[in-house]
């Protein structure tokens, strides 16, 4: 493979010296935290994470509301739309912005590329298999990886095939939601409503259940659990290479360049994106894929330049900038441990919250989120001064420290 040798762009320049670029971290950290928003529902939901095979309509947003226009409806239906997908789109383009820093280490110590990079990300592959058998059907892990690799290869192309990938991919990915949103629309409707829904095997799985036995579903049904990276791969490609994109135009410096750059992105994703997403979700269950995989990307984008918009405005050493910046740090242990956290407090096995409170209305699901959502904030920081790293960061860490780094030994990079 050739050796990463691009020429310097604004963002390389930002963060040269080992300076870590605060933004990136502060956005990682928000990312995480944006997902639980989303996963929540998830783990809260009669059936659990079942819903994702027999209840698609249980995954719309403001569905809850269309079906009981009350006012836990709509909390539920307006916090839910608020995360649903943004986060996801966010924390794919933020491991493009991670790989084009990778990339643009690699350049600096000579070393050949992706060479060691195709470890992490078999790594992160595994990882992701593991969190997905043993905790949790929705893992974003293995698809990351797996799209990491092609985005690897495509750094040591020219700027003009990246760009012909890059909306290309956008194009396919178009096509699939229009596709799978025509199936929606002419699917039959049901003879017997009350046979729609999640059958009451899987809720008594879940509330009862053991913990083995929720690990055999998972795996019993691992093709249609897995669904979600494969229909998204195009976006998950075309939000990886914005990433880079955006990183070496100097989107995420804190000098004047990324200031304007981030304006755009929140007057654009916002003044584009919300009302967008508003209309989509308010049009019923049939639209969700268009809802979460084209609006809700959009949105994404202007979160970034919303998040930019107030780091520019707060002090970046005060203490709540601090905590997100320090979660950014640890993303991969603090997206990992916040599911194991929900497992634990939601399923049978554990406390069987969602089983005892289920009658609670949505209020004590986002009383969950916000509980999660402040414990790792607050343990961010002091883990790091402790340790300097996430428990799987440091895992990572060791297990690639055995995998020599090989210099490069030809010449550029195109």
């Amino acid at each position: 493979m050739t050796s990463p040798t691009t020429p310097t762009s604004r963002g390389e320049e930002a963060s040269r010296a080992g300076n870590r670029l605060p933004l990136i971290d502060v956005l990682r950290g928000v990312a995480i935290l944006g997902t639980l928003a989303s996963n929540v529902w998830l783990f809260t939901a009669r059936g659990g994470e079942s819903v994702m095979l027999f209840e698609s309509d249980a995954m719309s947003p403001m569905g809850a509301f269309a079906a009981d226009p009350s006012l836990d409806g709509l909390a539920r239906g307006l916090f839910f739309l608020a995360a649903n997908g943004k986060f996801l789109g966010m924390l794919t383009l933020l491991f493009g912005v991670g790989l084009a820093i990778q990339f643009r280490s690699a350049a600096e110590h000579g070393a050949r590329w992706p060479g060691r990079y195709t470890w992490r990300a078999l790594f992160l592959f595994t990882e992701g298999l593991v969190h997905f058998t043993l905790v949790f059907a929705a893992d974003v892990l293995m698809g990351y990886a797996v799209v990491s690799l092609l985005v690897a290869w495509l750094l040591t192309r020219s700027r003009r095939v990246r760009t012909a990938v890059m909306w290309t991919a956008a194009s396919l990915h178009l096509a699939v939601v229009g596709l799978l949103t025509a199936a929606l629309a002419l699917r039959p409707a049901a003879e017997d409503p009350s046979s729609v829904g999640v059958p009451p095997e899987a809720v008594a799985l879940y509330a009862e259940g053991s913990y083995l036995d929720q690990v055999l579903f998972r795996l019993d049904n691992a093709l249609w659990l897995r669904a979600e990276p494969i229909i998204s791969f195009g976006l998950l490609l075309f939000m990886f290479l914005l990433g880079v994109r955006l990183f070496r135009a100097g989107a995420f410096g804190s000098d004047g360049t990324g200031r304007r750059i981030r304006a755009r992105m929140l007057v654009w994703g916002l003044g584009i994106g919300m009302p967008l997403n508003a209309a989509v979700a308010l049009m019923g269950p049939d639209l969700f894929f268009v809802d979460r995989y084209v609006a809700a990307p959009i949105v994404a984008l202007g979160y970034v330049g919303l998040v930019g918009w107030l780091l520019d405005r707060v002090d970046p050493a005060g203490a709540v900038v601090t905590a997100f910046s320090s979660l950014g740090r640890m993303a991969m242990s603090g997206y990992v441990l916040q599911n194991v956290i929900c497992v634990l407090v939601c399923y049978g096995f554990g406390l069987g919250l969602a089983t005892s409170l289920a009658g609670a209305g949505p209020w004590w699901v986002m009383a969950l989120w916000a509980a999660v959502s402040l414990l790792f904030l607050a343990v961010a920081t002091p883990w790091l001064r402790r340790f300097g790293a996430g428990p799987l960061e440091a895992l990572q860490k060791s297990v690639l420290a055995g995998i020599p780094e090989r210099t490069r030994r030809d010449g550029g990079d195109r």
